[in-house]
């Protein structure tokens, strides 16, 4: 009988530091706190139930955000609609949550969210769509999940924010990959990507 040896390769995801999204590979994990900086900064909003969501709610879980309004009659329904391809890939996992941030809070009240999860038929309870302040949201969205890319850069609170991105982001809060929420293949690559950072952390 013949035992091998090798080791079976480990995949990794790169890591995001920066607003142009430049992938960063480690293959060494005790270079990770030197070499990637950049972590989501702690945040509280309120959700569709008015439960206020806070970074002890994502703690040690990996997170999935993206940035809608109820209102919107263009990318945002079809953001949804194909996160919801992420979401079926879950079932019962409590590992993963999904948060989806209004760009327009003033409007987007608790009851408003509510009923815009319902009408999408969305029942994971670890879906939450946030509402909060815009200057919170805002900064949050530019600063930490670079929502927008390069423009990050640039671009203060005060801008209105229309993102197709889909960020998703480590147990260390650490960015580690960029979708386009509006094309159902990046969801199912965004599918995989979660399966990989599972197994990178198992």
């Amino acid at each position: 009988m013949v035992i091998s040896c090798n080791k079976k390769e480990v995949v990794k995801l790169p890591y995001y530091n920066t607003p142009d999204f430049t992938p960063l590979f480690i293959e060494d994990d005790s270079e990770i706190e030197a070499k990637i900086k950049h972590q989501i900064a702690n945040f509280s909003f309120i959700n569709q139930d008015s439960t206020c969501i806070s970074q002890k709610n994502v703690e040690g879980k990996i997170q999935v955000a993206n940035f809608i309004f109820t209102s919107c009659g263009s990318i945002c329904p079809v953001m949804t609609t194909n996160l919801k391809i992420v979401n079926d890939s879950l079932g019962k996992d409590t590992d993963v949550v999904l948060l989806s941030f209004s760009v327009t809070p003033w409007i987007d009240t608790p009851l408003v969210l509510r009923e815009y999860k319902k009408r999408n038929g969305i029942q994971n309870p670890n879906w939450h769509f946030l509402t909060g302040t815009k200057g919170g949201i805002y900064k949050l969205a530019r600063k930490s999940y670079f929502a927008e890319e390069d423009l990050g850069f640039t671009k203060d609170s005060t801008e209105f924010l229309h993102t197709e991105h889909i960020i998703l982001v480590d147990k260390t809060k650490r960015i580690r990959g960029i979708y386009n929420g509006t094309l159902s293949l990046e969801m199912l690559q965004l599918v995989e990507d979660i399966k990989t950072l599972k197994n990178e952390s198992d």
